[in-house]
């Protein structure tokens, strides 16, 4: 299996699991119970904390859902012992990314002062750009003056001191800087030694592969994978050498074999050496690169094997000198070499990969095992050859048939050694002895060789028993065999076939593509490729409660809102936990997306990104999502949720979670105090950049220093705009001409000329004849031809025909309707306000005064009979200058007589304008009225169309009169 040989090697960001792990390394070290620090984002104001430990939680007393957000600088914990020069320079030590340690004063939530010794560091990504900021605390107030003064008194300051240095021994060698005096109190702490904060070589906050020291060697190498096919080789090559040796008991004088097996045991003692240099996978599914691990690993597992398997034992019997005895055990222990087939064992999944190396093992696993049997034939047959009884060879042996065949019989030497010598050679023996294991294990059995004495019957009779099943598992039923025995190895191949096919059909992108098949790799790896779902349905409800409990039995141990929770809840709760398998990169929420479970962190970490800003990081035991139990909508997540490493998460949905809170009372009043979030996904955060601060102070200070824009008066813009200013006025004045001129509904116009006086300046042409309150637009200049001079009453009485036309350019225009009664109102609250200005007790007196000189008379109107004036007020110049003539304070002989509009000027107008909207409103009924005659007379046009379509064919169709087309014209 890919995955289970490779192991999860998929690129990771494993910062927050180095930092823990070296941690730990020096909290053991140190005999300590715990280290303290707090991850704080570099690039958001305020440099918020987004992650901090377990140990910074119970030495200040916050819990962690507490401490998120709040400032890497700790001010939550200050107080008004805390040293205003000390949090000035931490300050500008975040501002400006350097590394420091201080000593500083702080307070516990439940407001103790402690002391800390704070060493700060940057931490970089890839782009060498400082992202978060790590800072570690430790507590030296053993060490530091007595914040109260009763307590270093007497025995008070030696208890304290001897229960600080029992409790803590490492924090006396961590501060051992502060305890003498005159040295450097910023000296670099064990714990950031322990941590790489003192080097260059600092844990960067990146994705990255996992990497491996340079004396280790990954598994999955290609040089690993060609030296365990080198090795797979040699081990077939030992396993056939060492029986043949053992059995035919050949004493390998000949130099080449000498030389052949001593270096094939070095081969093997070079692999015991790199076995203690090669990774290997956990049982998570994790590549274990740590040269510890692998030391104690290989020596618990196979060194013991591997040694044995590797002794020399051909040097020794290659003495001539050696007892027999002493050659034949050191001959007989080379069987331990067979031990070596355990190498194959153990890196069978390395091999069975690939059909035809399969297909090539099997048959050679046959043969291996036809050698071996013929071999232990040979040695029974040689062994029960010569009859010790009667010292004569055996006359039914198949080695005496074989030697008599061959012309080589045995013969005795009775000068030399006394012993039986001759017989076929040891060629000939073995290639016989092999012929008949093969077809015996083949079932064929052709009878030229057959077993005669006991021993040669029973090892027959075993043999045939070991033919048969050896024959009818590699043979016979390979598929069903393989089928039984890797089903869940042929269910993964056809899986990573199928979604590779997938992706090369799609063409999936290489980096989303290796993103998948790691996934499904690391997924399998974890499942085993077992389906949790179908076996927890084979099981009985309680049973299955049961399995989910001890499933979910983390979660449970480590939240303290699971503590009251009765049996019965608890397995309600965890018959609705899921399990889910992340990898690296993977997404979890998308901003925007509905919040609709309860997510808790068992292994790996993630970061929660918003936006593009890394504003926390989760890790093992924290929990995120939205609080269900409080809210009545479903929200929307405000930020991204990705994963940095393998995760593992157990996750309810919200309905799930509802459904069990409603049942259980009791527990959801404990569930939803002691509960907290991590990091809510339904708040979002607000904060500004320090990227942007600086972007707008960079900007606020370039328009600060920018010259401001001026035009001169003759640039182009200045007289383009001028000139569509001159056109707009004419086109202004050409359309009031044009509608003065078209008015059919006003009257005759009666032009006033203005009188010449010194004491005029300005003059108003507003003519009472038609609208008393509507003053004129324009002034006609002083110096007027005499010809429009005439007198008032000579003016309203006979007016001329010449003066008319001299003057029709000084005419208003002829308002209508709503529009006059409007423009009067509005005239007539003007001149109210500029009569304010004069005592309400003169006017009387003065319209006295004045009402012999201008007198008012009804005159025949051009249109409704208006009360028109003998005095016209655009006349009136000697009687109507600015409002401020007529303020009461001036003098009498400098003021003049102005006269507001009459009570029945502002009656005839409403008369004029209710008059003139009913005859809008007839006009618009008969108009209605036609359009409803014309709109008939379509449809019946339409409706006699369509009944002409079934007329006959000459039919003669009449084209409508005259009369009809002028009636529908002035209709």
């Amino acid at each position: 299996m890919a995955g289970g040989r490779r192991g999860l090697v998929a690129p990771q960001n494993t910062f927050l699991e180095n930092i823990v792990r070296r941690s730990n390394v020096w909290t053991l070290s140190h005999r300590q119970t715990d280290t303290n620090f707090v991850l704080g984002n570099a690039q958001i104001v305020d440099w918020p904390i987004v992650y901090s430990n377990d140990g910074f939680c119970k030495l200040s007393g916050y819990h962690r859902a507490e401490v998120m957000q709040k400032s890497s600088t700790c001010s939550f914990m200050y107080g008004e012992l805390t040293d205003k020069d000390t949090t000035e320079k931490v300050r500008l030590t975040f501002e400006n990314y350097e590394m420091n340690s201080f000593e500083i004063l702080m307070y516990k939530k439940n407001r103790t002062p402690v002391w800390f010794f704070v060493k700060i560091a940057p931490i970089r990504n890839e782009q060498e750009k400082v992202v978060l900021f790590l800072c570690t605390f430790s507590d030296i107030t053993a060490f530091k003056q007595p914040i109260e003064d009763d307590s270093s008194k007497g025995w008070g300051k030696f208890a304290r001191l001897t229960r600080a240095l029992t409790s803590s021994r490492g924090v006396l060698q961590q501060l051992q800087p502060t305890v003498h005096k005159g040295e450097n109190v910023h000296k670099h702490s064990r714990l950031a030694e322990v941590l790489q904060l003192g080097s260059d070589i600092l844990p960067q906050y990146k994705q990255e592969t996992p990497k491996t020291p340079p004396h280790i060697i990954l598994h999955y190498c290609l040089f690993k994978t060609t030296w365990d096919w080198v090795i797979l080789i040699l081990t077939f090559y030992t396993a056939i050498m060492v029986p043949y040796n053992v059995s035919f008991k050949t004493k390998q004088n000949n130099v080449t074999w000498l030389v052949v097996d001593s270096i094939v045991d070095v081969i093997f003692l070079v692999d015991i050496v790199l076995n203690f240099h090669t990774t290997f996978v956990g049982p998570a599914g994790e590549v274990i690169s740590d040269p510890k691990l692998i030391r104690m690993n290989y020596l618990k597992t196979w060194f013991v094997i591997d040694l044995l398997s590797c002794l020399p034992y051909d040097v020794i019997n290659a003495f001539e000198n050696v007892d027999e005895g002493i050659s034949s055990l050191f001959s007989s222990l080379k069987v331990v070499r067979l031990l070596r087939l355990g190498r194959v064992a153990r890196k069978l999944d390395h091999y069975i990969e690939y059909g035809a190396a399969v297909l090539v093992l099997l048959v050679c696993v046959f043969g291996l095992a036809a050698h071996w049997l013929a071999c232990i034939w040979y040695s029974i047959g040689d062994y029960e050859v010569i009859d010790e009884d009667s010292n004569s060879p055996r006359m039914d042996s198949w080695l005496y048939i074989l030697a008599e065949t061959m012309g080589k019989p045995y013969r005795f030497n009775a000068s030399g050694s006394g012993k039986w010598e001759g017989g076929p050679s040891k060629d000939s023996v073995y290639i016989t002895s092999l012929y008949f294991t093969m077809t015996s294990l083949t079932s064929i059995g052709f009878g030229n060789i057959a077993p005669t004495t006991d021993g040669e019957k029973i090892f027959a009779v075993a043999m045939m028993m070991i033919g048969s099943l050896l024959y009818a598992t590699i043979f016979g039923n390979v598929t069903t065999i393989f089928q039984q025995m890797y089903a869940n190895t042929n269910r993964y191949h056809e899986m990573i076939n199928s979604v590779r096919d997938f992706l090369k059909l799609y063409q999936v992108p290489k980096g989303l593509s290796e993103r998948v098949m790691d996934y499904i790799a690391s997924t399998w790896s974890m499942s085993r490729g077992i389906d949790t779902e179908k076996v927890l349905q084979i099981c009985p409800k309680d049973m299955r409660a049961d399995i989910c409990v001890h499933l979910n039995r983390k979660v449970f141990k480590e939240h303290p809102a699971f503590r009251l929770a009765s049996d019965g809840c608890l397995r309600a709760l965890a018959m609705e936990f899921q399990t889910i398998h992340c990898a690296p990169g993977d997404l979890i929420y998308h901003a925007g997306e509905s919040v609709d479970s309860l997510c808790f962190v068992v292994s790996g970490s993630l970061e929660v990104i918003q936006d593009d800003e890394v504003v926390a990081i989760l890790g093992k035991g924290d929990v995120f999502g939205d609080v269900f139990w409080k809210e009545v909508t479903l929200a929307q997540a405000c930020a991204n949720v990705r994963a940095l490493t393998y995760c593992d998460l157990h996750v309810i949905k919200r309905d799930a979670l509802q459904k069990v809170l409603e049942f259980y009372t009791a527990f959801s009043n404990h569930f939803s105090r002691n509960l907290l979030l991590t990091y809510n996904l339904r708040k979002r955060i607000v904060f500004r950049k320090i990227s942007d601060v600086k972007r707008e102070e960079e900007e606020r200070q370039r328009r600060k220093n920018e010259a401001p824009l001026n035009l001169p008066p003759d640039h182009p813009v200045r007289k383009l705009f001028q000139r569509f200013r001159q056109q707009k006025e004419a086109r202004m004045a050409t359309g009031k001409t044009d509608l003065d001129e078209h008015d059919v509904e006003k009257g005759p116009a009666y032009v006033d000329v203005p009188v010449a006086t010194a004491a005029i300046k300005t003059t108003s042409i507003v003519t009472v004849t038609e609208s008393p309150a509507t003053p004129s637009s324009s002034a006609p200049p002083a110096s007027s031809p005499p010809a429009c001079a005439a007198s008032d009453k000579a003016k309203l009485q006979v007016p001329s025909a010449m003066s008319l036309i001299a003057c029709r350019a000084a005419e208003p225009v002829k308002v209508k309707g709503w529009g006059r009664f409007k423009e009067s109102m509005t005239k007539s609250d003007n001149w109210n306000k500029v009569s304010k200005a004069e005592s309400m007790e003169t006017l009387p007196e003065r319209a006295k005064a004045l009402d012999s000189q201008m007198s008012l008379k009804k005159t025949d109107s051009c249109d409704s009979g208006i009360t028109k004036s003998d005095l016209r007020l655009d006349k009136v110049g000697d009687f109507r200058t600015t409002p401020q003539d007529h303020s009461p304070v001036q003098p009498p002989e400098t003021r003049h007589p102005f006269y507001p509009i009459p009570e029945q000027t502002l009656q005839a107008s409403l008369q004029e304008l209710k008059l003139e909207l009913k005859d809008d409103l007839k006009n618009l009924n008969v108009k209605m009225s036609s359009l409803e005659a014309q709109l008939a007379e379509a449809l019946q046009l339409l409706k006699s169309r369509r009944s002409s379509a079934g007329s006959p064919l000459f039919d003669i169709s009449r084209p409508a009169s005259p009369e009809l087309d002028k009636e529908d014209i002035f209709s």
